[in-house]
């Protein structure tokens, strides 16, 4: 390397930038890869748009904050007229505007960095897609869609979904409605808008032609029809004098299909007849493909159904098998919607020795539990580090077994050393899953950091049956100050499990992710089992779910559901006035006018769960029992409020000082100003209604 290479590269190391995202000067880091010593690994991401980071790349490592430099280089102006949504301006924040993170109105991603937002409309567009061009397509049958569409030719592989039309992955032009909003997004290929006939004349139905509509006509709730068991949302072509529907991917057969998974050619029938697929076991109604040197009929999205994937619902490779004699269980319940699996048709089974899991060919394929990744053959199953202990400093032996008793952690700058008896005080929390802390824990001789035994031990990276992709282990306030987890929906603080998939940034916090597939709860006799795309009533809060939502659904189907937030409080709580703990307790025959709070004096709905003391008859609602931040740090601090001092954590027990905006007293947990002399209290609710 000769005298001036080395002079410039000893000078790009060397270069600052002052970004107007950021308080500190970011360091221009040319030579280091993102997994060295000198860019943290944890926070490996670009805080503008959100992708992995690459050598060249900018950043705080006092914050952990890093931009690449073709972010950080951006030309951003304040605010911008965008032909996305032309009824307002839309203005640049640094981060989300919101307490979480935004979901972007093209993409449809979640994030939490660069964002363009219109504060009238709420209307969002994370910074890559703000960069895209479109134009207004013309002639699009209203009866398809009521709403204008944009035609974007190139979106430079930034939505990452599938289409409204004919479910496949989007990719080349597409045509996008900016009015149908998360998470109804309406796009469409190119070719589904521009090739697919109104009208269409088809051998599964010879007496009548089958007109296109956007979505099926609607089924009864429990029909077992093949589209209803896939749950096929996109196009249809319909006949409504012979109720006869086929998805527009199976209007246009080959007549021949070969697949690399099965020896011989499949033969479409291009007629309308019952059958049962071989492959899958759920009856059709028309155009099979037949092998007939197997004897085998099959619809024809089944013949592509690949050999081996991997959910999250299980901990092994599962494999596809339509042979009865291979991986034969006893059990034959299938493992994600509890129905039997009936053998003598297609299922997926576990490959591993002695491993009795068994599932439906539809229902480990479902997009809401599959991420869509193939398995080779021959994969060998290896794992990575298993938890974030980088080092073990000293070592016991219980019962000839040996036990880390001072360790090094990654999430905590001091030695933790083990403790089996030690005092706790009773406001202690665990810096992990923010629960009480109880024995064995690790602690900070330094500092006041807790961890249970088991949160310092937690995987890290791993599935949850609550979604298809792999999590992995975070602290939260690495990235912000708290976080709201996705399943429960409660505000938290400590380490979570968070989906780094591009656009997808969901997380989850430790009390959820310990909860498994199935459940048996004491509100119930029977035993619940966790469902996707839940849209019912939660039987406990009455609370209506989301469509994207989880849930716990009873086996026997006997239309009880528990939503995740219900089916994770605490079995017990205290209340000041009572020495006795208070149970949760799911009904109360009490005549109506003792349906009291004994905390805040207010009603209490007859149906609804809360906590109870039988010793001293107390009642209370469960935000009255568990307070407003049940699974925040106490003490911690909380920037970014309207206040303009951080706020604290506290909980207040006796002699309650009254909110600055409700004037209701702050009992339980609260945030608190410690500066000196402005005697400043808030509840969390209330905070966010103050003005900046």
């Amino acid at each position: 390397m000769d005298v001036s290479e080395c002079e410039s590269r000893t000078e790009e190391e060397t270069m600052e930038l002052q970004h107007f995202s950021h308080p500190h000067p970011l360091v221009f880091f040319k030579y280091q890869t993102v997994a060295s010593k000198e860019v943290d690994p944890e926070a490996a991401r670009c805080f503008g748009c959100e992708n992995p980071l690459e050598d060249g790349c900018y950043g705080c490592n006092q914050c952990k904050f890093y931009l690449h430099k073709g972010c950080a280089e951006l030309e951003l102006v304040p605010q911008i007229q965008h032909p996305f949504h032309p009824q307002h301006p839309l203005t640049f924040f640094p981060q989300s505007p919101y307490l979480g993170e935004y979901v972007c109105g093209l993409c449809g991603g979640i994030f939490w960095g660069f964002v363009y937002h219109c504060d009238s409309c709420l209307f969002d567009l994370h910074i890559n897609c703000a960069l895209l061009q479109s134009s207004i397509a013309t002639n699009f049958p209203n009866s398809l869609h009521h709403h204008p569409l944009h035609f974007i030719q190139n979106h430079n592989e930034e939505v990452e979904r599938d289409c409204s039309g004919c479910q496949k992955p989007l990719s080349g032009p597409i045509y996008h409605c900016f009015d149908c909003s998360y998470p109804t997004f309406f796009t469409l290929h190119k070719k589904c808008v521009e090739d697919q006939p109104i009208e269409i004349n088809h051998s599964c139905d010879r007496k009548h032609p089958l007109t296109l509509l956007p979505q099926r006509p609607a089924h009864p709730e429990k029909c077992s029809c093949y589209l209803c068991k896939i749950q096929w949302s996109g196009f249809v072509y319909s006949c409504s004098l012979c109720n006869f529907e086929v998805s527009v991917d199976d209007i246009f057969s080959p007549p021949t299909i070969t697949n690399a998974s099965h020896e011989h050619p499949w033969m479409l029938i291009s007629k309308k007849m019952s059958f049962i697929c071989d492959f899958c076991g759920i009856v059709g109604d028309h155009s099979p493909y037949l092998c007939a040197t197997c004897n085998l009929v099959v619809h024809k999205n089944c013949i592509s159904l690949p050999r081996n994937i991997r959910i999250t619902q299980h901990c092994h490779v599962i494999c596809f098998s339509y042979s009865f004699q291979q991986n034969q269980v006893e059990d034959c319940m299938c493992k994600i919607c509890q129905t039997e699996v009936d053998t003598s048709y297609g299922r997926y089974c576990c490959s591993a020795s002695g491993c009795d899991y068994i599932a439906h060919a539809h229902c480990a394929t479902n997009k809401s539990i599959w991420d869509g990744t193939i398995i080779k053959e021959g994969y060998d199953e290896k794992h990575g580090p298993s938890n974030l202990i980088t080092d073990v400093i000293e070592q016991i032996s219980i019962e000839e077994i040996m036990v880390a008793s001072k360790i090094k952690h990654s999430y905590h700058h001091h030695n933790l050393r083990l403790t089996f008896s030690g005092e706790i005080k009773d406001d202690s929390q665990c810096d992990g899953c923010m629960r009480p802390i109880s024995n064995p824990f690790y602690i900070c001789e330094q500092c006041k950091f807790f961890l249970h035994k088991n949160c310092a031990e937690l995987s890290k990276e791993m599935g949850h049956p609550f979604h298809k992709h792999a999590l992995t282990l975070t602290n939260s306030r690495t990235l912000v100050e708290y976080s709201i987890c996705n399943a429960c929906s409660h505000w938290y603080q400590g380490f979570s499990y968070r989906c780094y998939r591009r656009g997808c940034s969901l997380n989850f916090d430790i009390r959820c992710m310990l909860m498994l597939n199935t459940l048996n709860h004491p509100s119930h006799d029977h035993s619940l089992f966790l469902e996707h795309n839940r849209q019912r009533d939660c039987s406990a809060c009455s609370g209506t779910m989301e469509p994207w939502s989880v849930a716990y659904r009873c086996m026997k189907r006997c239309d009880y559901t528990l939503d995740v937030g219900c089916a994770t409080l605490p079995l017990t709580a205290w209340y000041k006035y009572d020495k006795h703990p208070l149970t949760l307790t799911y009904s109360d025959e009490s005549e109506p006018s003792q349906l009291y709070c004994d905390l805040c004096e207010k009603e209490r709905r007859p149906n609804s769960w809360f906590y109870y003391c039988a010793d001293c008859d107390n009642s209370l609602h469960l935000n009255c029992a568990l307070g407003d931040l049940p699974y925040m740090k106490l003490g911690n601090k909380i920037k970014g409020t309207p206040h303009r001092h951080p706020l604290t954590v506290v909980k207040n027990i006796w002699n309650c000082p009254p909110c600055v905006e409700c004037r209701e007293l702050c009992n339980g947990q609260a945030l608190e100003c410690k500066e000196t002399g402005c005697n400043f209290t808030v509840h969390w609710d209330c905070c966010w209604d103050l003005t900046f």
